[in-house]
């Protein structure tokens, strides 16, 4: 029997953080630069107003629909599927567009990962599988398996986890 692997969808299969720049620098009167915006978090450049402005477009129609892939994500899980039994553990519940918006992500993106495999929650610690791969250090404070921690500029100051700067560094920990 295969072990299993949890995946975290945002910022870890999904670009999300992409996506967050994309919108930005679309609005009116962006102070930051690309370069700027990929060097630090959102909460280190944004003050209140700007970062609860951005933030809310997760509740807009379609915001989950078109995030880019996270590069070399379908390649490395592709890989992993041969090895391991995967799963997608997603919250999908906090944001109201998100349940139908992510699923069509994964059928389009992920088409080889069944719809059995999806697992759309809001608390990652009944998570029963080998691994979890995520870039929020909460989710694997209350995993009981082995946490990865995706790179992110929102969690580069945790050193609690393995970290994996990338796909690349999954499949070298995992294959």
């Amino acid at each position: 029997m295969k072990q299993r692997i949890a995946i975290d969808m945002d910022d870890v299969m999904a670009d999300t953080h992409a996506k967050f720049i994309k919108l930005y620098l679309e609005g009116e009167m962006p102070r930051y630069t690309l370069e700027e915006l990929k060097e630090k978090s959102f909460h280190e450049l944004f003050d209140a107003d700007e970062y609860r402005a951005l933030s809310s477009r997760v509740y807009e129609p379609g915001f989950f629909a078109d995030i880019p892939v996270m590069e070399g994500a379908q390649d490395v899980i592709a890989d992993l599927m041969q090895k391991y039994e995967v799963f997608v553990a997603s919250a999908a519940q906090e944001f109201p567009n998100s349940l139908r918006e992510k699923w069509d992500w994964l059928q389009v993106h992920f088409p080889a990962i069944s719809w059995r495999n999806y697992i759309f929650m809001g608390d990652k610690s009944v998570l029963n599988t080998a691994y979890l791969i995520d870039d929020m250090p909460r989710n694997l404070r209350t995993f009981q398996g082995h946490g990865l921690l995706f790179d992110a500029l929102h969690n580069r100051d945790d050193n609690q986890f393995q970290r994996v700067m990338s796909w690349q560094d999954i499949a070298k920990v995992l294959l």
